[in-house]
């Protein structure tokens, strides 16, 4: 807990109030994990997106800092926009705000996994910048243990 990025977003959960901000969305931080046991990460940020005209929570993005085997299959960012406010690009906006938090952790590039048939993230990680690394087969132990799909397709976002 003594790293300052921490410590902010635990002070900013306390108070309610956006760790991060655009002019279009907001980054409320949620929850914090120091160490998770299901996908054997150091930290795990969760935040609310929410958009800042109507002041509504329009997703959720969370943050994975580290690399275990779990992960190699979640990749480091995993983010939901709920189906009103899709559309709005507020996924790549809100990954792109978090880019400092990796930094901070001495992370200069970050994988992002989608389902190959989800087009709205791949359009995502083509906004980002990133570039397909590879197609990958999720092993059914990882399937099960994680509760994911079949196939990942895994993305590179260098920062």
């Amino acid at each position: 807990m003594n790293h300052p990025i921490v410590k902010a977003f635990i002070t900013l959960s306390r108070r309610a109030q956006p760790m991060m901000s655009d002019g279009d969305i907001a980054l409320l931080p949620k929850d914090y994990y120091s160490y998770s046991k299901r996908i054997h990460t150091e930290h795990t940020f969760i935040f609310d997106i929410a958009a800042l005209h109507g002041g509504q929570v329009a997703g959720e993005i969370s943050l994975r800092i580290g690399d275990s085997a779990e992960q190699f299959y979640l990749g480091h960012i995993g983010y939901h926009v709920d189906p009103p406010y899709r559309g709005h690009g507020y996924a790549a906006k809100a990954c792109l705000l978090c880019a400092p938090i990796f930094k901070g952790f001495g992370m200069r590039h970050v994988v992002i996994t989608t389902d190959p048939t989800n087009q709205p993230s791949i359009k995502t990680c083509l906004r980002l910048g990133c570039e397909l690394e590879t197609t990958v087969y999720v092993p059914e132990q990882v399937k099960r243990h994680l509760e994911i799909s079949d196939v990942k397709n895994r993305y590179i976002w260098t920062l």
